[in-house]
């Protein structure tokens, strides 16, 4: 397998590990009220590049350097910084995955997002690239420790000692449509069985980025569905299954970046148009079979030859 096709622990942990677990809980913040004078000796004392502007628990903005040294630059009277903030704020949900905030910080190249609750829309925390890097040097380490025990009291050669011709274990999971909350769930419990069976961790993520994706479309784009994950020695299969709507145009699915997700959506920070590609080159094989009106199928091999896995051999048009 080619070298640039192995997928790192940081890439699996993007996937794992929400934005709540990582964001700066108690962060600075301001008032719209306060006047713009006093907004360099918080930057300054607090050494920070911006800050959220709350109005009681909600966000009513946020304020950044620049903003201040536009105004500075301008020239202009002492004013409230409701007047200088921005008010169209990008933010990221607390229960999101890490990916999300990933993906937002790599297409608006902001320093910080605010982090709201879902329900209350009040907010919790702030987001920032730092934040984040600690957070998963954080992740790698416990990690680290875990997959060490895991090891420790792992099923020794588990197909091995089983007295039969064929030995395969079947996990199902359910998916809802529209259950955001519940997002990545299927994969998470998926990927801690495998690590409890000891495989590989480089087929652990493979497999665990590859359905977290799939489970995301089902979210997405149906009523919900059903992933069924066969484990053998040789070879792990995800299918993937929905009643519906179906895919129109499959080739164009498969191309990076094209989506169909509804813009309501793209505000949750989902439907980037990139999962059928992700999954592409997490699989050994893929097969998609799509009918409008009657639903998707969708087949993930991905295959383990000596240990490892081998790598991307391309997408059938049929499951």
């Amino acid at each position: 397998m080619p070298s640039d096709s192995r997928i790192s622990k940081v890439q699996e942990l993007i996937y794992e590990i929400r934005v709540g677990e990582v964001m700066k809980t108690d962060p600075v913040t301001v008032t719209p009220q306060m006047p713009m004078s006093q907004l360099r000796e918080i930057l300054r004392e607090k050494r920070i590049s911006g800050t959220p502007v709350v109005k009681g628990d909600t966000l009513a903005g946020i304020i950044s350097i620049e903003d201040f040294i536009k105004w500075l630059a301008d020239r202009e009277p002492d004013c409230p910084i409701s007047e200088k903030m921005s008010k169209d704020v990008q933010t990221l949900y607390a229960d999101e995955p890490l990916t999300q905030a990933v993906n937002k910080f790599e297409q608006y190249g902001f320093g910080r997002f605010p982090v709201i609750d879902r329900e209350s829309q009040k907010l919790r925390g702030i987001i920032t690239k730092g934040a984040i890097v600690e957070g998963l040097l954080r992740k790698l380490e416990i990690d680290h420790i875990e997959e060490e025990q895991v090891y420790r009291r792992r099923i020794k050669h588990f197909f091995e000692d089983i007295l039969a011709d064929r030995v395969s274990l079947f996990f199902r999971y359910e998916v809802a449509g529209q259950d955001f909350k519940r997002a990545g769930e299927g994969a998470s419990r998926l990927k801690s069985s495998l690590r409890r069976l000891g495989l590989d961790p480089q087929i652990i993520r493979r497999v665990a980025i590859a359905t977290y994706e799939a489970e995301m479309n089902l979210i997405i784009y149906t009523k919900g569905g059903r992933i069924r994950v066969r484990v053998e020695p040789q070879e792990i299969v995800v299918r993937v299954e929905d009643s519906g709507p179906g895919i129109p145009d499959v080739e164009k699915a498969m191309q990076p970046g094209y989506s169909t997700a509804p813009e309501w959506v793209r505000e949750l920070g989902f439907g980037a148009g990139m999962g059928l590609t992700n999954i592409r080159k997490c699989a050994s094989r893929m097969g998609l079979h799509s009918a409008v009106g009657k639903g998707t199928t969708l087949n993930i091999h991905i295959v383990v030859e000596n240990g490892v896995t081998r790598g991307t051999e391309g997408i059938d048009s049929a499951a």
